[in-house]
């Protein structure tokens, strides 16, 4: 999954699902600080954290017998896909790149990573090429794990050689 820096007063700084700042604010303060920051490492959740309480968020009745709590609200993954995004922007500078999404998995991520990534491009003095293409990784034959990884998808990656490659896979 996506790693994020936040800090728990940046985690709380947006409104989620129309919920106002203070209620998430004080729900924080309640369960001592969920997260605490560590540059570039991501957001620490402590193992004895409860998470956010269900109250604070509208989900589908289908769920209501398996949630206990929302450890990561949806908004806050996406303000740090969007750094993230930032980040490659700034790494890459005005060469092209290739993504090469890892699938199944990483899908959904990786749709949201790159639309984050044309915006900015868009809206900078940057001129970003960018390419997408997808593969599945496969190292198991029946229930057995092998030593072998087995790549499917995706045009001859020989061609990705001398590229400037994103690789994108969620596990």
């Amino acid at each position: 999954a996506a790693a994020a820096s936040l800090s728990s007063s940046q985690a709380v700084s947006v409104g989620v699902c129309g919920i106002p700042d203070r209620a998430l604010k004080s729900n924080m303060a309640d369960s001592d600080a969920a997260a605490t920051l560590k540059k570039d490492t991501g957001i620490v959740i402590k193992d004895d954290w409860s998470g956010y309480s269900l109250d604070l968020f509208a989900y589908p009745e289908h769920y209501f017998e398996d949630l206990k709590s929302v450890y990561i609200p949806h908004g806050v993954i996406m303000d740090r896909t969007e750094r993230l995004a930032r980040n490659i922007m700034d790494d890459i500078g005005d060469h092209d790149i290739v993504v090469l999404c890892v699938l199944k998995g990483g899908y959904k991520f990786c749709a949201d990573l790159v639309e984050f990534i044309k915006v900015l491009s868009r809206n900078s003095n940057k001129s970003l090429l960018m390419r997408v293409d997808f593969i599945r990784l496969k190292s198991y034959c029946n229930d057995q794990s092998t030593q072998d990884i087995q790549i499917t998808g995706g045009e001859d990656l020989s061609l990705l050689s001398g590229k400037n490659v994103l690789i994108v896979e969620v596990s």
